[in-house]
């Protein structure tokens, strides 16, 4: 795998456009195309590296025919056998891989140049490839998308109009659209990118053979933010008491659900707890963890915090683990840290080191010098390092 043209800086804007005016009139309100977003991009995945992770076990990939399947449109899940690729048509399909960062550390800097956006919101990226004519069809995603064009050069087409269940193609596992008008349509090549909002309709067609970088962002729906949240206190804070009625009166209609029941339910769901500590720590928990289920493996040897500290301090950079997701909520007198998924109650005192641990995938011994200082700081880094969290850029060698 090469190495990756693209700098950890905030993401280029076309026109000089800052962030603010990006968030202000762009983020969830229409589509932006940024010529040369990444002026001189070269893909550090080939083709067949595609197609070989395509084939490992434990790695998302889905494979879409829109000729040649059993079906028009057929969705086929791995892993897949290395045969499957000899066989393909010409024409007409797409590979696409989920979360591919994980897999390549050098392309998970591409989620720095994201970081105008709370880090809890990127979700993952997605590479696809495609011969000439390859689509996954006009279709709506229900999540903010940057398109990055990797390899080759790809036919965007978009429409703002309203999307119904009726309008999708019947008898197919995947939801795109039976007819498709285009009211915009760009052509991308190697560095452009195409910002989409979520519900806009789009269709992507590759003119030759092309490769695409999809930076999705996190939307969670709210009745799954909620169901959430209500299986965590009831965890954690709801009582285990059962409805009771000692006041039970004789009912005219024992089918009928009376008002006096309802009443006692309503007073049982007014009791649940809404607090802000609560809410902070379930979501810093939910929004950390591996949606896959992955689990990072601490390191088989730890080392002391002075050993951590000396290798350090030898100029080695310290990445964090592309399976590791980490946030932090500053409150009254401490600050809790969330990792892959768990919490942690910290010293207000480590606050700006949690900033910087958050804020940033790779970190530099300058940076940490002053913080390092603080006996808390040296300790926290050196146990995110040994639970395998941290990584020293040689580890990977």
């Amino acid at each position: 795998m090469g190495e990756v043209s693209v700098t950890p800086f905030p993401l280029p804007l076309p026109q000089g456009m800052s962030a603010e005016t990006f968030l202000a009139e762009y983020w969830q309100k229409k589509p932006l195309l940024i010529k040369a977003a990444f002026p001189g991009f070269k893909t550090p995945l080939s083709a067949n590296e595609i197609a070989g992770m395509a084939c490992e076990e434990g790695i998302e990939s889905r494979l879409i025919l829109e000729r040649d399947g059993d079906t028009k449109w057929q969705l086929r899940h791995g892993p897949f056998d290395e045969s499957v690729f000899s066989e393909l048509p010409q024409s007409h399909w797409t590979l696409l891989i989920q979360e591919v960062h994980k897999y390549v550390p050098q392309l998970a800097l591409l989620l720095e140049s994201f970081r105008f956006i709370p880090n809890w919101r990127i979700d993952d990226i997605m590479v696809s490839y495609s011969p000439v004519d390859g689509s996954v069809g006009p279709h709506v995603d229900q999540y903010d998308v940057f398109l990055l064009q990797g390899l080759g050069r790809k036919r965007w087409q978009i429409s703002t109009a309203e999307v119904c269940d009726d309008d999708l193609i019947a008898g197919i596992d995947l939801q795109i659209l039976s007819h498709f008008e285009a009211e915009q349509s760009w052509q991308l090549e190697e560095g452009d990118m195409l910002y989409l909002p979520p519900g806009v309709i789009h269709h992507g067609v590759a003119l030759e053979d092309s490769l695409t970088y999809s930076v999705g962002f996190r939307a969670p729906a709210e009745c799954d933010l909620i169901t959430s949240f209500i299986d965590y206190l009831a965890e954690e804070r709801l009582s285990p008491e059962h409805y009771r009625d000692p006041d039970l009166t004789l009912q005219q209609h024992p089918g009928e659900i009376s008002a006096a029941s309802l009443q006692r339910v309503r007073e049982i769901i007014n009791t649940i707890p809404v607090n802000d500590d609560d809410l902070a720590r379930w979501f810093g928990q939910v929004v950390t963890e591996s949606k896959s289920g992955d689990r990072v493996e601490p390191n088989a040897q730890a080392i002391t915090i002075d050993a951590f500290i000396q290798r350090f301090r030898q100029g080695e950079q310290l990445w964090r683990c592309e399976l590791s997701r980490f946030a932090c909520i500053e409150q009254e007198g401490s600050v809790l840290l969330f990792v892959a998924g768990s919490v942690e109650v910290l010293n207000h005192e480590v606050k700006d080191g949690l900033y910087l641990l958050c804020d940033q995938r790779i970190h530099h011994i300058a940076e940490w010098a002053e913080l390092l200082k603080l006996p808390d700081n040296a300790a926290l880094l050196c146990r995110l390092y040994n639970a395998g969290h941290l990584y020293f850029e040689n580890d990977q060698g």
